[in-house]
């Protein structure tokens, strides 16, 4: 027993040196890693390592602490702990473990640092040394950003290297072989006669050991997992409708909830039950923060009753009609609303004194998320604390939001993630679990499960920032010159975080992400970022600022070259100031064959856009087809730095562009009486499959840091896109959705 209080005292060994910033927090704090979660509550003959590997007599457990939301981030994590660990898929278990310290984001705070993510300078450094220190102190677990990879390559690796090295250790012990003769395989220590002895069998010998820390990462030669093709082991049950989202859980004794809530971000006045009280399988109706909830005995019933409910809704705190929101946008282009001048080079106004301007004005709307599963949660309080069932991408603070509307404390809330139908943002918002508890504390002891209706998740949704650019810009000798971009959005980040009680320090480096970093050394260039009064909520939605952004910058990039008379892709290799940039642009060059004749009424668009420090290199080719334009092909090249899974890279690409296409011609939330006017599919399509176009994608490893993949596809596509149109048919689209102004078949 005295072993096992060892054990339970062990510390995460894993990456402890990984974050500096000792100036700022103390070397010993930031460097005191942080309790394994795993090591209490072990039982007789188990072990743990670290916070990412539980072994049994039974079976062996990976802790895959980042959420899935439909982008193989399970399969991932299990990946680079199996390449270390020696295990195959099939040989082990994966759980979302545990909000806990433990799994701090090591990659999420360097997005917020106001620095290129290709500035190695000591400033961009140093302040992302200090982020990262802040990030694990405060113990910040989150998925998003596309930092699950760059935050887990090293840090699951070695998780997995210290486990098997220590394995080694127990058998070694255990056959009087050296550890230096010994090998792994398929979930075993292998001895020098071919004797196995599996993992699981010395489990126990290994739980006494202190657990081996000094271990050598395998050379990529030796690799048997990462970088080659795999399959995912969650595709199967998709693929066939067996597997299990938060939208399909039971627990037992549950009921059922279905909220209404005012749509216009205000309190309710008041509300009439017209008889939705005594519907059939109706138990109550219980009030909630601007609203009320409905209880039944099936979702069914009580979605079927809170529509029948009548309300007297407050107004909005926003303009009521949608004029009124662009009005304020147009609003801010001025020195009272600047939040940061991101880039000044040369002389801006000088190179635009007297030159023959190139001026034009871009819009984005807002967009929803609407993820395939509806948000819901299912939470059960009582008098000792909250017990919460659904997907999020913040555990740690959905366990601070639960614990203050159950009165207790967060660490009393016990989480279990779920498997999510989709989020692209949306998950990290809270407002399902804080109405489920609310709920549930009017009936403690009874699990609530609510779900929204997908009405009711469109109208509450807090949507993809709106925005404009306004440019002014000139040519020279044949080239681009000069190039004044201002740009204007309401602050995602300043909404979001506004609600999470978490304050947006100095300026919001997303409002011109994808814009501000742009690699291209022109001689004349200021970008500017204007921070909208905040309209209608807001929040991350995938690709965050440089969804707009970058349709902003790269389609009025492609008027310059235009009317500068010179070749797209040639124009933006001669203005690339990085190499790995540039070898992104050659490649989607190369690969769609830029520069050959295409047939009548054919075009090619290009764009290059940097987000979450990965370079995409887009070229869509389309038909017009006199009916409306064909999307018809798209070329992407990106550098991640290490493609961890081929297979799911080039499905992650395909479905980042698919988003990103669909939204930029068919979708648009409107405000109209202080309400979203779209409140399903059938106003707000995404792609359809007929128009969903052949997808050739390549993934570049010329990036010296490793790279995440989950987002950066998607701003590169609506210029590109936007800048093949015009190649086509001669007219520019400056606003999304493009359905505004031309037809798509």
């Amino acid at each position: 027993m005295g072993r096992a209080k060892t054990i339970a005292r062990r510390t995460f060994l894993i990456g402890s040196a990984a974050i500096s910033g000792g100036v700022a927090f103390g070397i010993y704090k930031v460097k005191t890693p942080h309790e394994n979660p795993l090591a209490s509550g072990l039982g007789k003959g188990e072990a743990t390592f670290n916070p990412f590997v539980k072994i049994t007599p039974e079976k062996i457990t990976l802790i895959t602490p980042h959420a899935d939301i439909g982008q193989g981030v399970v399969h991932m994590q299990a990946a680079l702990i199996a390449e270390e660990l020696d295990v195959e898929f099939g040989q082990f278990d994966t759980d979302f473990g545990v909000p806990d310290p433990a799994y701090w984001n090591t990659a999420l705070a360097a997005e917020a640092v106001p620095f290129a993510a290709f500035d190695e300078g000591f400033g961009a450094r140093s302040m992302r040394n200090v982020m990262g220190g802040v990030a694990k102190l405060l113990g910040i677990m989150g998925t998003g950003g596309s930092s699950s990879v760059p935050d887990q390559y090293e840090k699951l690796r070695t998780a997995g290297a210290v486990a098997r090295e220590t394995l080694k250790l127990a058998a070694s012990q255990q056959s009087g072989v050296p550890v230096g003769d010994l090998k792994t395989a398929n979930g075993a220590v292998q001895l020098p006669d071919g004797t196995t002895l599996a993992y699981t069998d010395l489990a126990e010998a290994a739980g006494g050991l202190n657990p081996v820390s000094d271990v050598t990462l395998r050379d990529a030669s030796t690799w048997r997992l990462i970088g080659k093709p795999m399959a995912r082991e969650d595709i199967p049950a998709k693929t066939t409708g067996t597997q299990t989202y938060g939208i399909d859980l039971k627990i037992d004794g549950m009921v059922y909830a279905s909220t209404r809530v005012n749509p216009r971000r205000a309190v309710m006045n008041s509300y009439d039950a017209n008889g939705a009280d005594t519907m059939p399988g109706v138990s109550s109706i219980v009030p909630v923060t601007n609203g009320v909830a409905v209880v039944a005995n099936s979702t069914w019933r009580a979605m079927n009753a809170a529509n029948q409910i009548e309300f007297d809704w407050a107004s909005a705190p926003y303009p009521a009609e949608q004029d009124g929101h662009w009005a304020e946008v147009a609003a801010s282009f001025t020195e009272e609303r600047l939040d940061k001048e991101w880039r000044t080079e040369g002389d801006v106004d000088a190179g635009l004194d007297g030159a023959e301007l190139i001026e034009a004005e871009y819009r984005a709307g807002y967009v929803a998320h609407q993820p395939l599963e509806p948000l819901n949660a299912i939470v059960r309080a009582d008098e000792n604390g909250a017990e919460v069932w659904t997907g999020h991408q913040l555990p740690r603070f959905l366990q601070q939001k639960v614990a203050a509307v159950v009165g207790c404390e967060p660490d009393d809330v016990v989480y279990h993630n779920q498997y999510s139908g989709g989020s692209f943002g949306h998950r990290l918002e809270f407002d399902n679990i804080t109405l489920a508890a609310e709920i549930a504390v009017q009936m403690r002891g009874t699990p609530v499960k609510l779900t929204l209706s997908r009405e009711e998740d469109f109208v509450t949704d807090y949507a993809r920032q709106i925005g404009m650019s306004r440019s002014k810009g000139a040519v020279k000798d044949g080239k681009v010159d000069s190039w004044n971009l201002d740009i204007a959005t309401v602050s995602a980040a300043r909404s979001q975080s506004g609600r999470m009680g978490v304050p947006v320090p100095g300026p919001d480096t997303q409002i011109a992400a994808g814009a501000w970093a742009m690699p291209y050394a022109i001689p004349n260039l200021r970008v500017r970022a204007y921070a909208v009064p905040e309209l209608a909520p807001t929040s991350s939605w995938r690709s965050v600022g440089a969804s707009t952004a970058g349709f902003f910058a790269e389609s009025f990039l492609d008027e310059l070259i235009h009317a500068a008379g010179a070749d797209q892709v040639e124009e933006r290799l001669r203005l690339c100031s990085n190499d790995i940039h540039r070898k992104v642009l050659e490649a989607a060059a190369e690969m769609s064959n830029w520069g050959s004749e295409m047939g009548p009424n054919q075009g090619r668009g290009v764009a290059l856009v940097e987000s979450f420090g990965v370079p995409v290199a887009e070229v869509v080719e389309v038909i017009n087809t006199g009916a409306g334009i064909k999307i018809d092909r798209v070329y992407v090249a990106a550098d991640v730095g290490r493609v961890i899974d081929p297979v799911n890279f080039e499905n992650l690409v395909q479905g980042g562009v698919v988003w990103a296409l669909g939204h930029a011609i068919n979708s648009e939330i409107t405000y109209s009486d202080g309400m979203a006017e779209q409140t399903n599919y059938h106003a707000s399509e995404g792609m359809r499959m007929y128009q969903t176009p052949e997808i050739i994608v390549k993934g570049l490893e010329n990036a010296d840091k490793i790279r995440g993949i989950g987002e950066p596809p998607v701003p590169a596509a609506p210029p590109a896109l936007a800048n093949a149109i015009f190649a086509a048919t001669g007219q520019r689209i400056r606003e999304m959705p493009f359905n505004k102004h031309i037809d798509f078949v």
